[in-house]
């Protein structure tokens, strides 16, 4: 079948066999018309996703280098601080080139890869979380044990179920949303292709597909959550039991970084996918996935480093290896 390709104002159509008509580009609609509010949310927003690369990086590194933090505890943080990185790398650069740019679209394909990637990684971020939900239940819960249960091959396991739910669903899901006929309008109210609102640009009833996202949403958002608040619930428990007010507070402040971290990253997601469209604005929206799309992988090194004396002592090590050169 052939194709021929037009332009009119922001929309790009490519006319195929008779009346029938299919959009080829996408464009995202901007936080604010107001010149001023888009330089300081451009800044706001590359000075936040530099800081999430390098804090990142730096745990990963350390995490590597330092042999105390060859534990099961630090491998899914470097797992978490890797995935962290490629999350944020999959939605925040477009985002920044856009800010400036007059047309700020992206391909049919373009569109289809970010929202694979995206759902991919924050799927797979989803099950990482839950599978260090269950790292610290066994740490506390059952510490002479915790060695032949959480072996290095039980990690790795646990690490590739989660890539590999990730990319099962996402497969699926972002086949099933790109397969819909989309013959316009094609402007985006979002600053990346998110699964609502490009599902809302389909020329056909999208009923199932919400459906179906609800469905994802709630096996893979409220699911994991909900484990770890009973892992929680265990090790909470547990650290209750403890005589000394002050092993209560050493084994509780080696859950609260996590807990801190899983609270950042599920609240705006569990709003985002779970709450009614009727209740919130597509801005709050847009403000909300910003947040956790590079607010939340921002803070989780911050969190680690300054909570987390084993970190704040082999980053010492690190830079005292560094001046001894």
């Amino acid at each position: 079948m052939t194709f021929l390709f037009f332009q009119m104002g922001n929309t790009r159509w490519a006319v195929a066999s008779g009346n029938h008509t299919a959009v080829t580009h996408f464009f995202f609609e901007p936080f604010s018309d107001v010149l001023e509010v888009q330089v300081a949310l451009f800044f706001l927003v590359l000075l936040m996703y530099l800081t999430t690369m390098w804090g990142n990086l730096l745990i990963i590194t350390i995490s590597v280098i330092d042999p105390a933090l060859h534990s099961p505890m630090y491998f899914f943080l470097r797992n978490l601080s890797f995935l962290e990185i490629a999350y944020t790398s999959s939605t925040i650069p477009k985002f920044l080139v856009n800010s400036f740019a007059k047309d700020k679209g992206i391909s049919f394909v373009g569109c289809a890869m970010q929202m694979y990637f995206f759902g991919l990684l924050g799927v797979t971020e989803c099950c990482l979380l839950t599978a260090m939900a269950y790292d610290r239940y066994v740490a506390i819960c059952h510490p002479l044990r915790y060695t032949t249960m959480i072996s290095h091959t039980v990690c790795l396991q646990l690490s590739g179920v989660c890539w590999f739910l990730g990319v099962l669903v996402n497969v699926w899901q972002t086949t099933f949303i790109f397969t819909l006929p989309f013959c316009g309008p094609n402007m985006i109210n979002h600053f990346f292709c998110d699964l609502l609102p490009v599902l809302k640009l389909a020329c056909v009833d999208t009923f199932r597909n919400e459906i179906y996202i609800y469905i994802v949403a709630v096996v893979f958002v409220m699911v994991p959550f909900l484990l770890i608040l009973v892992s929680y619930a265990w090790i909470l428990h547990t650290i209750f039991s403890i005589p000394s007010a002050e092993g209560r507070r050493k084994t509780f402040s080696t859950c609260f970084s996590h807990l801190l971290v899983v609270t950042l990253f599920y609240v705006p997601g569990m709003v985002t996918y779970l709450i009614p469209k009727s209740i919130h604005s597509h801005n709050s929206n847009k403000f909300l996935s910003l947040f956790y799309s590079v607010m939340s992988p921002m803070m989780n090194p911050l969190i680690y480093s300054l909570r987390n004396k084993e970190v704040k002592q082999a980053l010492r090590r690190l830079i005292s290896r560094k001046r001894s050169f």
